[in-house]
Parts: C-alpha cells; structure tokens; sequence
C-alpha cells in the first residue's frame, strides 16, 4: 500500500534557468506522491504566451528536469490544456506554487480536476528567487 497521499502526480513549468524554487517545487510534490510527472513547456509554447523566449531550449531543459531524483517522467507541454494533461497521465493530483491560490483561473481549474478525481494541491512559493528576477540580473550586467 502507498504511503504517500496521493498516486500520481503533475506539475508543469518552463524550468528556464534552473534554480532552488524549482527544485524546491519538486521536492515537495515529490514527498506527496509515488509518481511524479513534469510537463515542460515547449520552446513554441513558451514564445505564444510570455512572448519571449526561452535562454535555455526546450530539450535542454527537459533533460535538465528529467535527471532530478524527484521526477520520474517528463513530458512536453505543448498547450495550456492542463484538463487534457490530468486526464491523459490519470493525475489524482495537479502541484502549483501558492502564489496561484485564489487566482481565477486556478479557482476554475479545481473545479474542473474535482470533476474527474483530481485535487490542486498548492505549494508553499519560494520568496526571492523567479527566473525573471535572473533574467533582470543579467541584464543590469
């Protein structure tokens, strides 16, 4: 039997220029579930959205993710269809930092994984560090 709370779980990131509030991230959905997939967004997701690209490419940060102790598959994320994701890999749990909670679109989003036995499980945000506050670093340079 499973000692952990939940079966498998997904989160999803850009992961561009790694640092401790990634791992962080994954570390504490790792502790909450046997089986932890990761959807990295595509190089062309990225660009659709943020409308900028991505410092490192989409393979490159994908292996990144990929070798972590704590992920056990990587995926592509090629759409914001996190539904279709959470259906598609049988997720009974969806892991998203804390700063989300409370937001429209995340309130929408529980509803919607409830539907189909999946639960938003937010994660304690680490403060002071974003990739675009290293974005702004390097650029000040």
């Amino acid at each position: 039997m499973s000692q952990k709370k939940y079966k498998v779980g997904y989160t999803t990131g850009v992961f561009d220029m790694f640092h401790i509030g990634h791992l962080n991230i994954l570390k504490r959905a790792k502790a909450q579930c046997d089986h932890l997939i990761v959807g990295v967004s595509t190089d062309e997701l990225v660009e659709s959205y943020k409308a900028k690209k991505t410092v490192i490419p989409y393979d490159q940060r994908a292996e990144i993710i990929a070798s972590i102790r704590y992920v056990d598959r990587v995926v592509p994320q090629t759409d914001m269809n996190k539904l279709a994701a959470v259906t598609a890999l049988s997720a009974d749990a969806v892991f998203v930092g804390s700063d989300w909670k409370g937001t429209e679109a995340w309130n929408r989003y529980e509803q919607e994984f409830a539907e189909v036995g999946c639960t938003v499980v937010y994660l304690d945000h680490t403060d002071g560090i974003s990739s675009t506050m290293l974005r702004e670093r390097i650029d000040r340079k």
